[in-house]
């Protein structure tokens, strides 16, 4: 079993060498195919990133009646979290925050700053800024929690109806962009594993007359195939070192141009915290297809 292994092995490698123009053909279409896929796994955490920000600009808020104590709305946002597990982030905001907050988004207009001096006291009230994954569901099913529950009498008044088309808008939005990756995903991938299959089935059928020789001396099926699919896996893997090395570069020089597009969106570090995911994909997608693609050729040979 070890010397059989070790003879395809060197069948494999002394093909791969000897065949230099058609493996490097054979690795550079296999190295595009790889970076497509890489370059849409680029494009899935870019657009996970913005589909996280647009959905945290989208909130129901709760504005509690005017000297409800501070526990008590506490107690509320403690009660919320609990009932409703799809919420991501509960914001409490003092009416000395809403004020101050207030404050700084308009120090330039004075028109604003003299209207509030002239009410007197603080006209906000305290609220909760709600936020969820974007369903309009979830939010709908919030404001029904804190109109209609024990609570409510604290409540002045839920803000979901006067948002719910937005966020009906932005949760369709989201939700189309992630079905559009999804199906130019599967489409590129589909044609790059086609290019990859016609690429190798041409470097076979250079060997055709060696695998009628084998088979004629009397070769089982899997040392025929061996070679070839070792051959595969062998451009797989100088395809995954290219492509990993070009990630890497591609992220580190194209952070500082993305970030100023999209600001707290560094490529690299999303580069660094997924190194291992990249890994997978490549890796994995490059021996696949190098070797399945091999031993459905050669199979269709062994057939003939």
């Amino acid at each position: 079993m070890l010397t059989s292994f070790k003879r395809i092995l060197t069948f494999a490698v002394n093909d791969f060498g000897r065949n230099k123009g058609i493996s490097i053909a054979s690795i550079f279409v296999l190295t595009v195919t790889i970076m497509l896929v890489t370059g849409l796994f680029f494009f899935q955490g870019l657009t996970g990133y913005l589909t996280s920000q647009i959905q945290d600009k989208i909130d129901v808020t709760a504005y509690f009646k005017s000297g409800t104590a501070e526990q008590d709305i506490l107690n509320v946002k403690d009660e919320i979290i609990k009932t409703t597990p799809s919420i991501k982030n509960v914001e409490y905001i003092s009416q000395d925050q809403a004020l101050a907050t207030f404050n700084a988004n308009h120090k330039d207009n004075p028109v604003l700053a003299k209207a509030l001096q002239e009410v007197g006291d603080n006209p906000f009230l305290p609220s909760l800024n709600i936020t969820t994954s974007g369903d309009p569901l979830q939010y709908a099913q919030i404001a029904n929690v804190l109109q209609t529950s024990d609570f409510s009498k604290l409540i002045e008044k839920v803000d979901f109806s006067q948002k719910k088309d937005t966020i009906e808008k932005v949760y369709s939005i989201t939700t189309n962009i992630n079905i559009f990756g999804l199906i130019f995903g599967a489409i590129l991938i589909l044609v790059a594993i086609l290019v990859v299959f016609n690429t190798i089935k041409l470097a076979i059928e250079n060997s055709k007359e060696e695998i009628s020789a084998m088979r004629i001396v009397g070769a089982s099926n899997w040392f025929i195939r061996g070679p070839f699919v070792i051959q595969g896996i062998i451009y797989g893997i100088f395809a995954f070192i290219i492509c990993f090395l070009i990630s890497g570069l591609f992220a580190y020089f194209m952070a500082s141009k993305i970030s100023v597009v999209l600001p707290g969106f560094d490529m690299f570090d999303f580069f660094l915290a997924n190194w291992w995911i990249f890994v997978l994909i490549q890796l994995g997608f490059g021996i696949a297809v190098g070797a399945g693609s091999a031993l459905i050729v050669v199979k269709k040979h062994l057939e003939v």
